[in-house]
């Protein structure tokens, strides 16, 4: 593809790729940006303020009048904000995607995969992603068909994203998402893409994991808790790094209530949460009918 002149978006949405969220918060004020990107920015902006918890900033400044990307971005918000949001705000998306004039918008089909992800409704997700058309849209379909452990697939994804830009963010992101979940000696590469992020960029919670979750599956228990402890001093309350502490306490025989009371009360949706608490009933249920 033909370069078109430098990107002005470029180290904002970087920022954002790699989990530096305040960062593309604090340095999200780039001159002379033409009208869509100007729009681009904000929903980075606004999706920042989500990663951070700021659901309701995100929810009050996004009006009505806003772009449809900005509402899907608001309802995206509204979505994670609480429960009881949750129903209207998958109402707002369907209506939103069944307008023939905005429906196929690559923002707003962006919003809708990651709501169904979370949905775990697999199949409408990849219903709005699948057709890709951007970097973020062929990496959350990366992330779906691996929840769906289908590889294979998510290996078709990967090679679009290397046709279209081998070295991008989200297309290492992607390659080492898929190393993951194949195992084996894919590991070491998976580990050798956070590696070269950390040494590139800021330290986030996001490369931290990364690696963490690499040393894990190589065994290496103790350098993962050392990753995991720098991700809890910069998040406290960031979900896949108390589950991951969790996960890593038990392999070192260390205990893991804290963390997993932590995640009760900070993200009670988690999965680990609802395993936990199914494990707690199994076993009450199995105590009630020895006793």
């Amino acid at each position: 593809m033909a370069a078109a002149g430098p990107d002005p978006l470029f180290g904002l949405r970087n920022n954002f790729y790699i989990g530096a969220y305040q960062a593309a918060i604090n340095n999200s004020d780039v001159p002379n940006l033409s009208q869509d990107d100007a729009v681009e920015r904000d929903t980075l902006v606004y999706r920042s303020y989500i990663a951070l918890g700021s659901y309701q900033l995100v929810i009050n400044e996004i009006d009505a009048s806003a772009p449809t990307p900005l509402q899907a971005v608001k309802l995206l918000a509204l979505y994670l904000a609480n429960p009881d949001n949750k129903e209207t705000a998958i109402a707002g998306l369907h209506e939103l995607l069944g307008d023939p004039a905005i429906g196929s918008n690559p923002i707003l089909r962006l919003i809708a995969g990651i709501v169904f992800t979370h949905e775990q409704d697999y199949n409408e997700a990849l219903k709005h992603t699948n057709a890709g058309g951007t970097m973020e849209l062929h990496a959350l379909n990366v992330q779906i068909l691996i929840k769906m452990h289908r590889s294979d697939y998510a290996e078709k994804q990967l090679r679009i994203m290397q046709q279209v830009d081998e070295d991008h963010t989200l297309t290492q992101l992607a390659n080492a998402w898929l190393n993951l979940a194949v195992g084996g000696s894919k590991i070491q590469e998976a580990y050798l893409i956070f590696q070269d992020f950390s040494e590139k960029y800021q330290m986030t919670s996001l490369i931290l994991n990364g690696k963490a979750v690499c040393c894990m599956h190589m065994g290496n228990f103790d350098e993962a808790e050392t990753l995991l402890l720098e991700a809890l001093n910069k998040d406290a309350k960031d979900p896949e790094t108390l589950a991951n502490l969790i996960v890593c306490s038990l392999h070192l025989g260390k205990p893991s209530a804290r963390y997993l009371n932590q995640l009760k009360l900070s993200h009670p949706d988690h999965t680990l949460v609802k395993r936990a608490a199914s494990a707690e009933e199994s076993f009450d249920r199995a105590v009630q009918t020895v006793a």
